[in-house]
């Protein structure tokens, strides 16, 4: 195990940044630390950098307490998002600067430099100054700097937030790669849910400074614990049922009352690709007005409206849409064939809860 978090608290002065947070990191995985602006994880990977201290828990890097070992002396590469490149130094000199500093020999330094100019796409770039380089470029020097010690662990903060979404789209997959052919245990800040689906191999997800749930990216979108993520990941229809009658209702959709007596609350989300649609009035139980289309490329997200006003969120791709013949204004009829019961945020539902429910088409009235 490469990486190991033991209730690892963090607190500047009175205000609790991090509290009690406790996951691991397998040898060689990418991992992604994912959450909203100040809900911790840029604290967590200083932490664990040795940046900051933290306030109580314990850090293992490979198997090492390292509480209390310096920076310097923990073998981690971290870059930053701003990518602290020196600027009077040209590529070259900026890749070698810590191979100097640990007085590496000149051809040792020579031939690793000139390995990750090759690694990471940079050849022909060594004598330029940062300056003289993209957006892109410059990332990509700032983590051959960090490569270039080899390091056990290599941390990186936000690493694509400072280009734009074209550049950043291709540093993805320039990651990945990268990471494929290196196999360093990578752990890495965002707060691009789409950024962490499609990069690591499992994220962590962070709320308020507490540790929400750790999962592959499928895990954590399709098996969210509580509301916040389920929210936070992706798009969830989320609604407030009340149980009457025994069944639970939110306007005039109607679900299982699981288990709860009259009078009692329950929250349910539901992904948009769970709702089904028809333009056939009687398909389906439930019937809705098509108020907007938004087009997404090869999916297409809908606005349905109910009776009741509440609006649902629909997903479908263009070839569905145009098969339907589908247009803004039209009634339809709807189903939703799965849903979960939501925990609210700091909370966990019993495992016999938590799980995925499926519906049947055409639900008679007795649930």
């Amino acid at each position: 195990m490469s990486i190991e978090l033991k209730n690892v608290s963090k607190k500047f002065g009175g205000v609790s940044a991090v509290h009690e947070v406790s996951f691991s990191v397998n040898d060689g995985e990418l991992v992604a630390l994912l959450g909203p602006s100040g809900c911790g994880k840029t604290t967590v990977l200083r932490m664990i950098s040795g940046l900051e201290l933290p306030t109580g828990g314990d850090l293992f890097v490979r198997g090492v307490r390292v509480n209390d070992i310096p920076v310097q002396q923990r073998n981690i590469g971290f870059v930053f998002q701003s990518y602290a490149l020196f600027k009077n130094m040209t590529v070259f000199k900026n890749i070698a600067f810590g191979l100097k500093i640990k007085k590496w020999k000149q051809a040792d330094i020579a031939a690793r430099v000139a390995e990750l100019l090759t690694l990471l796409g940079l050849e022909g770039f060594e004598n330029r100054y940062p300056h003289q380089l993209s957006g892109g470029q410059r990332q990509r020097v700032a983590i051959a700097r960090a490569l270039a010690p080899k390091p056990s662990v290599l941390l990186l903060d936000e690493p694509f937030g400072a280009v734009d979404a074209k550049i950043r789209q291709e540093l993805r997959e320039w990651l990945v790669h990268l990471h494929h052919d290196l196999k360093v245990t990578t752990l890495f800040v965002t707060h691009d849910q789409e950024e962490a689906m499609e990069v690591s191999n499992r994220i962590v997800i962070f709320s308020r400074g507490h540790l929400e749930q750790v999962g592959t990216p499928r895990e954590v979108y399709e098996q969210p614990v509580n509301e916040f993520v389920a929210r936070f990941i992706g798009v969830m229809n989320v609604l407030e049922l009340e149980v009457r009658g025994g069944i639970a209702r939110a306007h005039e959709l109607e679900f299982p009352n699981h288990g709860l007596p009259d009078g009692q609350r329950l929250r349910i989300g539901f992904r948009p690709y769970a709702v089904q649609i028809s333009t056939n009035l009687k398909t389906f139980r439930y019937q809705a007005v098509l108020r907007h289309t938004y087009f997404l490329g090869v999916l297409l997200r809908l606005e349905l409206e109910l009776p009741s006003g509440l609006t649902v969120r629909a997903r479908m791709t263009k070839e569905e849409f145009a098969h339907l013949g589908l247009s803004d204004g039209q009634s339809v009829s709807m189903q939703i064939r799965q849903y979960r019961v939501l925990a609210h945020e700091g909370e966990v539902l019993r495992p016999e809860v938590a799980t995925t429910y499926d519906i049947p088409v055409n639900l008679g009235e007795g649930i």
